[in-house]
């Protein structure tokens, strides 16, 4: 009998901010330009990294707007 488990998932981590003009639309708190990573792991093995650009919540963490 085989028995395959595949487990992918993606990790969002902000590499540097820096503050940025404007509010957020959600929660009114100040926003910031974050250059971001995103990895994707498969069975806890990171195989796939994507730098990126984003404005973010500095209070909520959602984000704003991004740019690839």
């Amino acid at each position: 009998m085989v028995f395959f488990c595949f487990l992918v998932d993606q990790d969002r981590k902000v590499r540097s901010s820096k503050p940025a003009a404007g509010i957020c639309s959600r929660c009114g708190g100040g926003a910031s330009v974050a250059d971001m990573k995103t990895s994707t792991r498969f069975c806890y093995v990171p195989f796939y990294w994507r730098y990126w650009k984003a404005i973010i919540c500095t209070f909520c963490g959602a984000i704003l707007k991004s740019y690839r």
